[in-house]
């Protein structure tokens, strides 16, 4: 759908307000099975008991040798999102001493929280692990680069088919065909190497040529650069690689606006730039001030300040006053 139709992004969320408060599933806790978002990997968080945000954002210092980009990586977050956090920081030299925002703040997509959920819109995916025995249920994070123009990430749920180690990279004719213009055409197959694009996991989809995969190109993470296909960190695909069983549910949306609340009931909106490029209209911003205002109950939403969020699209979590 398009943004002029924004039912897409309100439908599952409006649902909810009607039903009243959905819990968010049993929890099996013991007490040595407890623990907090300190003790967990980065980008690993227990689901909370209220709301629908996990993490927080803070600061680091760069050192002499960092970009950008190594610190965004250290962080487990993208090249867009570390660029938005610090507009005014160098991307490649930011300069021993400087403050760097980690924008380690994430609101949860308003989604059936199994499996995979990939938002496009966000350059982000979601996984949910399935919670053992006595143990708290967690979503893990992780930034990845989705399709360029002409080469979105196709949306819908689908799952996954097969898991491939040390895969080979067959380039699809399209890809053939442009280098052969440059005159200088790739070879019928890529092996296994360090100039193999896939990297060194993949894990195939049910959807025809569409892969979640490693790269040897890491910088192009949280940016729209792919034909299709979702990136990741090669130590973001190994870590899930193996914890990933065959028909797992992916769900992949376009959602650029998001809508939080944390465990005190206080409200925070997300706006990231639409994959369409289109600007937010007034029918959107109208559907998000109601919405706002039906979970609030009593008050007014700051149409103003919504207006502003989305006009800047610039991926900050903002709190609504």
């Amino acid at each position: 759908m398009t943004l002029t139709d924004p039912s897409w992004l309100f439908q599952p969320l409006k649902q909810r307000l009607a039903g009243g408060v959905v819990a968010l599933g049993a929890w099996l806790m013991t007490a040595s099975a407890i623990a907090n978002d300190t003790e967990l990997p980065k980008g690993h968080f227990l689901l909370p008991e209220s709301g629908n945000m996990v993490g927080e954002v803070y600061t680091v210092t760069a050192s002499e040798e960092d970009t950008l980009l190594d610190i965004a990586r250290a962080h487990n977050v993208g090249y867009e999102e570390i660029r938005m956090a610090n507009p005014d920081v160098s991307l490649w030299v930011p300069g021993e001493g400087t403050e760097v925002t980690i924008p380690g703040q994430f609101i949860l997509p308003d989604e059936p929280r199994t499996g995979i959920v990939i938002n496009v819109a966000e350059l982000r995916m979601y996984y949910y692990p399935e919670a053992e025995d006595g143990h708290a249920p967690r979503v893990e994070t992780y930034p990845i680069g989705i399709g360029r123009d002409a080469y979105n990430t196709p949306l819908g749920i689908t799952e996954t088919t097969m898991r491939l180690e040390n895969p080979a990279w067959y380039p699809p004719e399209s890809i053939r065909r442009e280098a052969a213009e440059r005159g200088d055409p790739p070879p019928a197959v890529v092996p296994p190497g360090p100039d193999n694009p896939l990297g060194q996991y993949a894990i195939l989809l049910d959807i025809p040529g569409y892969l979640i995969h490693g790269t040897n190109q890491p910088d192009g993470i949280g940016m729209r650069a792919s034909r299709g296909c979702i990136r990741m960190h090669p130590e973001d695909i190994e870590s899930v690689f193996w914890r990933v069983p065959v028909g797992t549910q992916v769900n992949i949306i376009d959602a650029p606006i998001k809508l939080g609340w944390d465990v005190g009931g206080d409200a925070y909106i997300q706006a990231f730039t639409a994959t369409d490029e289109q600007a937010f209209g007034m029918e959107t911003l109208l559907n998000v001030v109601s919405l706002i205002e039906a979970h609030e109950g009593e008050g007014r939403a700051n149409y103003e300040q919504v207006s502003r969020v989305l006009e800047d699209a610039n991926g900050q979590i903002v709190p609504l006053s």
